[in-house]
């Protein structure tokens, strides 16, 4: 009876939290033996070719330096990268070869000497040369030396970019981006190259959004950690997206670059590169991909955690969270039959899982708790109203435009004060800067010692970028009852610009009382009575005196 009564709650437990889902359990085949990472398929797309109907899309898939296009479920057409140019070096070794003038020994010393000094990579041939015995290679060189030197490079990325309308079923073009850091726009009907963009890194995820013929952004993340944004008219990114760890998706939400990293967390960026918002992740992320409900006009990136969860967030909100038995490692919600919002899963155990989201379903924020956050029914502690408050804000009621017309008059005689005390310091030269272009100088004064004898060390210098300034005098105006200085009045040597230059003197204090006074700093051109600047040096009291 125990054990029934303990299969019954789990049971029901079971359609309790079946019904508070916002998704319907299609189909779950845990040894279904899916797996998404291959090592020969690079990516995959699906496009529509042509207007005529019936309008059925077309499958591509990159592998190596082609794309094989299936259509109808067969085999449609192939497209092949154009090769690259051969690095000279190694053409001309090869030659030899075939000309029996190095040997296979010297022509292996040879090749590795290019393949580490040179940035383009080697050909195929080269790299199979390179790997073989000693005893493997006198047979391989006299096989191959005919045959002429070929390199590929083959293909990282794609996506697919709509040709002149923004139709869900409009003619797409495919966008490859290729492992020696290129774009290609490909014609969907020709499969000629349309355009092509140069990239600082290889690329490895891509998001495009608008037209080819109107206008359009793509967006690249590379291997170097940057994200690269360009344009239809540039060959070469317009912005980049420098991030703090490596990519591990890319995906479009309305204006919107969300970016996963290897730093477990989400990011938000403009299309200029400006950071809108960062979310942490409890778990390492595997895949994103986008979920886009058109009923409701909701756009939403997914992310399958390596925890087992796929979390659903709109900005930085959480709108859910999907628990599933394995760690998720790919996902696509589209239409799928006739249903319109379908979910489909892959595990990393090779786990298949369709999930369906109701209709009734409505995301909102805070994952899958509906209602008011449990913030909103914390009291705050708010201080009573006393009596003072209440007559003072009466009184700002009544005596508002008084008060408010009070502030701007004493706002006025402030901002008039600090002028006429700035223009009085400027026709004084009472500033340690000048402001006349012809002698544009700074004046910094710093006091050394304890007493009775002091340092004072003025530093002069030449704000001017190209002009030096000769003919200047240094006087010093001060109480002689109280100090005394061996030179009074000195002229200074010529200021080169941009240079220090410290002037050194030294102050005898003369009273034993412990008091101080201010000594005035001049600095006079020669046979003008009105100083250039000057400068107040507060002197420190005596703390030798006051301690004898």
């Amino acid at each position: 009876m125990a054990a029934a009564s303990s299969s019954d709650s789990d049971a029901c437990g079971a359609e309790s939290n079946e019904a508070n889902s916002k998704w319907l359990d299609a189909h779950y085949d845990p040894m279904a033996n899916i797996h998404t990472f291959s090592a020969c398929l690079a990516a995959a797309a699906t496009f529509l070719m042509e207007q005529h109907e019936p309008r059925t899309p077309a499958l591509a898939l990159a592998s190596g330096p082609c794309v094989y296009v299936y259509k109808n479920l067969r085999p449609y057409f192939k497209f092949s990268l154009p090769q690259l140019p051969p690095n000279p070096l190694e053409q001309d070794l090869w030659n030899q070869a075939k000309e029996d003038r190095i040997d296979p020994l010297t022509l292996k010393e040879m090749l590795e000497s290019i393949r580490e000094t040179a940035e383009e990579p080697l050909s195929i041939q080269s790299l199979r040369f390179l790997q073989l015995e000693l005893s493997e290679m006198e047979a391989f060189v006299n096989q191959h030396k005919s045959n002429s030197i070929k390199r590929q490079t083959v293909i990282t990325t794609m996506t697919t970019l709509k040709k002149n309308l923004a139709d869900e079923d409009a003619v797409s073009c495919l966008v490859l981006g290729t492992e020696n850091k290129e774009l290609l726009v490909l014609d969907p009907e020709a499969f000629t190259i349309l355009a092509k963009m140069s990239l600082p890194s290889v690329p490895v995820f891509l998001e495009v959004s608008g037209q080819f013929d109107v206008e359009f952004r793509l967006a690249a993340a590379c291997r170097n950690g940057n994200i690269y944004i360009l344009r239809r008219d540039s060959k070469h990114p317009k912005y980049c997206i420098e991030l703090s760890a490596q990519p591990v998706g890319l995906i479009r939400v309305h204006k919107v670059l969300v970016v996963g990293s290897t730093q477990d967390s989400l990011h938000g960026f403009t299309h200029k590169g400006k950071k809108l918002w960062t979310v942490q992740m409890p778990a390492a992320i595997l895949t994103m991909n986008l979920l886009e409900q058109h009923s409701r006009g909701l756009q939403a990136v997914m992310a399958g955690l390596a925890n087992g969860e796929v979390r659903i967030y709109r900005d930085k909100a959480l709108l859910n969270v999907i628990h599933t038995p394995d760690a998720v490692t790919s996902l696509c919600f589209g239409r799928y039959g006739r249903e319109d919002n379908t979910l489909i899963m892959t595990t990393r155990g090779g786990g298949l899982i369709i999930k369906i989201l109701k209709r009734t379903a409505v995301f909102v924020e805070g994952g899958s708790e509906v209602g008011p956050p449990p913030a909103q029914a914390m009291k705050l502690n708010v201080p009573r109203k006393t009596r003072l408050y209440v007559d003072q804000t009466l009184r700002e009621r009544e005596a508002g435009t008084a008060m408010h017309r009070a502030f701007q008059t004493d706002l006025y005689l402030l901002r008039l004060r600090a002028a006429r005390a700035y223009l009085q310091a400027l026709e004084s030269s009472l500033s340690p800067l000048s402001t006349t272009a012809r002698e544009p100088l700074k004046l910094h004064a710093v006091v050394q010692g304890l007493g009775p004898t002091f340092k004072l060390t003025l530093h002069l210098q030449n704000t001017s970028t190209t002009r030096p300034v000769l003919g200047l005098l240094v006087c010093f105006l001060y109480n002689e009852a109280l100090y005394s200085l061996p030179r009074a009045f000195f002229k200074v040597p010529l200021l080169v610009p941009g240079l220090n230059y410290p002037l050194e003197t030294f102050v005898e204090s003369l009273s034993n009382k412990g008091i101080s006074d201010i000594i005035k700093v001049l600095v006079l051109r020669e046979g003008q009575s009105a100083p250039l600047l000057s400068a107040h040096v507060n002197m420190p009291g005596s703390e030798g005196l006051a301690a004898a």
